[in-house]
């Protein structure tokens, strides 16, 4: 049975004061350090046979947490990224609905005008087909996807086969929790078995 562990990377300093990260490349701050650390004691006792991060320094570092207790190497896949959001990277949520007040109330609704700002749908195809390669290379085992909050969601969502209504309602991931989905064709095919643990 093919096993995927989605991982959100630890706490940065933009998390804290509600900074749209995007592709800015923040690195976890203490607090996030100490998450890493102890969300991977959680998971270094499982059968891991793969580790595949996004490869900013938030995830990465995260990743690395738990390559260090398993020996098992991080390889990186800029696919698993979370959402470019282009001129809104950086800001507070409060400054993008001062300055794109227009664009902010429809961000929900996944229609922001921005040209900049990659849209869900790319983000999906891109998202899901990383999930997909690593699950076709684990074959039977278990992977752990190191990723991000928006990207957990739209690739869960995707590869579960639900429309973006229905995944838009999913709980985004906590810093350093995890959700996991299984493969099982007796079943139907993939399984969302436990969301947002930490």
């Amino acid at each position: 049975m093919t096993r995927l562990i989605v991982w959100r990377h630890g706490r940065t300093a933009w998390n804290e004061t509600r900074r749209v990260q995007g592709h800015t490349d923040i690195d976890l701050d203490e607090v996030g350090a100490v998450q890493a650390a102890q969300s991977a004691a959680l998971l270094a006792d499982r059968r891991l046979d793969l580790i595949v991060s996004s490869d900013l320094k938030r995830a990465a570092s995260t990743a690395q947490a738990l390559s260090d207790l398993t020996g098992l190497p991080v390889r990186l896949d800029p696919r698993l990224r979370e959402r470019y959001f282009g001129p809104w990277q950086g800001l507070t949520d409060v400054e993008i609905r001062e300055r794109y007040p227009e664009d902010a109330g429809r961000w929900l609704a996944d229609s922001i005008g921005i040209p900049e700002v990659e849209t869900v749908d790319d983000m999906a195809k891109r998202v899901s087909s990383a999930f997909r390669d690593v699950a076709d290379e684990v074959g039977a085992g278990t992977a752990v996807l190191v990723t991000h909050g928006g990207s957990a969601r739209v690739g869960i969502g995707t590869l579960l086969g639900w429309p973006s209504e229905v995944w838009r309602t999913l709980a985004a991931l906590h810093n350093c929790h995890r959700s996991e989905l299984v493969y099982n064709l007796a079943r139907g095919g993939w399984q969302l078995e436990a969301h947002n643990l930490g």
